[in-house]
Order: structure tokens, then C-alpha cells, then sequence
């Protein structure tokens, strides 16, 4: 039954980024007149994916891991060098004829898959201060490998999902408190080095990390002022929104990135308060729904469908955030409603392996 209620979601997730998608067209340039439509395949595509991953037999992906996770740090290498350029970042490789196609999406994924096998390797081990500290470190090595190649690119938005997905799924696992008290202190200790850095030693920091990443800070540091032309559009847009919206297709003002980081901004513009308060309600019906499944699995699967909700979340409250000013712009857009080839298929494989894990086993 539960199974029935994602698609069911996902039906609907899929007509409301086609028409919404539709609707920032309306303020983009004849190059993106058909992105809805692009969209659509992709949703058809993501739906036989679903379909055959259902089919496939019960936790089937555990196996291939290691050999998963071994091509896709290659692809994140190989796209350093031979992938195509887009605002800066090399992140893609363009596909003739399909598309482009983004490695670190898929990497969530295969991520996901070899910490979960990897955490229950040592679901029955004693919870002392040496065992931990192994099961830490080598989840800790899975992860950094991809997030430093993603951060290369650069790709910040998917390095922080990288690590989101680790801090939750050693949650789920059950590591002691302790540990995220430490980590936590670390990773303060880190970011105020980093943020001395940029405000106080622009200079050490551009020969640390280069311009592109000066540059990209500002842009992510900008909405601590509601500056920038994104963020200043966004809300104008949506401020001045009328209860019901202003209607399909009519944006009152510009926006950069619309069918992507800024899709919620055209949303609530277009279809109002109402609307907009409705669909928010409704990400949290399908969120607990994702809970629920994973509340009835076995350790394992427990890990995965944790470590996925992760995703889903985290990218949920950061792009609304960013829409609304509330969090910086990190150019991480909103599952199954942003546009994006590469994204969309990532998440409709991650709903395809929640319905593999929840679907019933066949008595012979």
C-alpha cells in the first residue's frame, strides 16, 4: 500500500514540475522554450526505471558496491578533465544527441549503498571507543574520496549532501552522542578557520582555493544581506505575489536559474500563498510516508531508506530555504521538481530502491 502512495506522489510531484517548469519558461530565452517537455521524458524514463528496479530481485544493488562506487570515483576524475564547462563548473559530460550527464548525482546514491553494507558489517559489534572510532573511520574514508573529486568540479551543493548522508546514516547506526558532540566541534573549529580566511585573508584564501571558490562564497554569503540579483528578484517575486498568485506563465520579474535552484520562487509567484503552503504540506505527507517504510525494515535497508530520506530532506528545507532568504544560495535545487535530467533519474532510482526494499517476498 505504501508503495502505491509513492507513485502516486511521484504522479503528482511530475505534473506539478512539468507545469511549473512550463511556467518559468515564460522569463527564460528561446534556447529553454521545451524544458517541460525534456522534463516529462525524463519523468517517463525515471518511471521503467522504478519499474524494472521493482522487478529486480529484493536488495539487489548490495552487491554490486564496491564496483559501483570504483566507477563512478573514475567518472568523477574523468569529468575534471573531459567534462563540459557550465557557470564555472566542470561537472558534466555532455552526451550527443541525450544530454548532459552529472556523476556526482548518481555518486548519492552508490554512497547510500556502500555505507549501508558497510555499517552491517558491524551491526552486532560492542559499542566501545576503538570499535566506533574504526566504523567512523572508514565511513568517513568512503566519503571524503568522492567529496574531495566533487569538490574539485566544484560542486559544493553535493559534497555538503555527501556528508549529510554519512552524519545520518551513523545516527540510524547508532554511534554514541559523544562522537557528533566532537565532530560538531570540528567542524566549527573548520568553517571559522574557513571564514577568517575569506573576510580577513582574501588573499591566502584565493591562493588556497582559487577565484572560482572566492566567488561562489560570496555568492553563497550574499543572502546574509538579501543581496544579489537572484535572491532580490526571488523575493520581490514572491513578496509581491498576490494570496492567489499571479497565474501561469506570469512571472512579474526575471529570475536567474528559474527552472533549477529558483523553481520554488516561480511556484509561489504563479500560484500563491495558498497553493504554495498546500504543497509544502504535501512534501511532508510524502516525507512520512518515506519514515514509516523505513521504520519496518531490517537493519540494513534501514540504513539505505535513512540515508536516502536524508537526501531528500536536507535538499528540501535547503532549496526553500534559499528561495525564501532564510539559508544561503548553495545551487542545491528541490528533488523532483527542479529541472534536471541527471537529478530527476538519481531520484526516481532512489524511490525505485524504497519499493524494491518495501515490496513484499513471494511464498513459493
Amino acid at each position: 500500500m505504501k508503495n502505491i502512495k509513492l507513485i502516486i506522489c511521484i504522479i503528482i510531484f511530475a505534473l506539478i514540475s512539468i507545469v511549473t517548469i512550463y511556467s518559468s519558461t515564460f522569463i527564460l530565452s528561446n534556447n529553454y522554450k521545451y524544458l517541460y517537455i525534456k522534463q516529462g521524458l525524463w519523468y517517463l524514463f525515471g518511471f521503467l526505471l522504478i519499474f524494472i528496479i521493482w522487478k529486480c530481485k529484493k536488495g539487489f544493488f548490495y552487491k554490486y558496491d564496491k564496483i559501483l562506487y570504483f566507477i563512478f570515483n573514475s567518472l568523477l576524475v574523468l569529468v575534471l578533465f573531459f567534462g563540459t564547462k557550465s557557470n564555472g563548473s566542470s561537472a558534466w559530460f555532455e552526451i550527443p544527441g541525450i544530454g548532459s550527464f552529472q556523476p556526482s548525482e548518481f555518486m548519492k546514491i552508490i554512497l547510500i549503498i556502500v555505507l549501508a553494507n558497510e555499517l552491517d558489517k558491524y551491526k552486532n559489534i560492542d559499542k566501545t571507543f576503538k570499535n566506533e572510532l574504526i566504523v567512523i573511520l572508514k565511513c568517513l574514508i568512503i566519503t571524503i574520496l568522492p567529496a574531495i573529486l566533487t569538490f574539485l568540479e566544484p560542486d559544493t551543493g553535493n559534497v555538503i549532501i555527501y556528508f549529510v548522508i554519512l552524519i545520518v546514516m551513523l545516527f540510524v547506526y547508532g554511534i554514541r552522542y559523544r562522537w557528533f558532540i566532537i565532530s560538531l566541534t570540528i567542524i566549527i573549529i573548520t568553517i571559522g578557520s574557513f571564514l577568517y580566511l575569506y573576510f580577513y585573508k582574501s588573499d591566502i584564501f584565493i591562493n588556497i582555493f582559487g577565484t572560482d571558490f572566492f566567488y561562489r562564497m560570496d555568492r553563497i554569503l550574499e543572502w546574509k544581506n538579501k543581496e544579489g540579483m537572484q535572491l532580490e528578484n526571488a523575493l520581490a517575486s514572491i513578496g509581491s505575489s498576490p494570496l492567489t498568485g499571479y497565474g501561469l506563465g506570469k512571472t512579474p520579474i526575471y529570475i536567474p536559474e528559474a527552472q533549477t535552484d529558483f523553481i520554488v520562487s516561480i511556484f509561489l509567484s504563479n500560484f500563491g500563498y495558498i497553493t504554495g503552503v498546500t504543497f509544502i504540506l504535501f512534501l511532508v505527507y510524502f516525507d512520512i510516508i518515506l519514515i514509516r517504510i523505513a521504520l519496518f525494515q531490517k537493519l540494513k535497508d534501514k540504513y539505505t531508506i535513512s540515508g536516502i530520506i536524508s537526501i531528500l530532506l536536507f535538499q528540501q528545507i535547503q532549496n526553500i530555504g534559499m528561495n525564501i532568504g532564510l539559508l544561503p544560495i548553495t545551487g542545491i535545487t528541490l528533488p523532483f521538481i527542479s529541472y534536471g535530467g541527471s537529478s530527476l533519474i538519481s531520484y526516481m532510482i532512489l524511490i525505485g530502491i524504497i519499493i524494491n526494499i518495501n515490496k513484499k517476498t513471494l511464498k513459493k
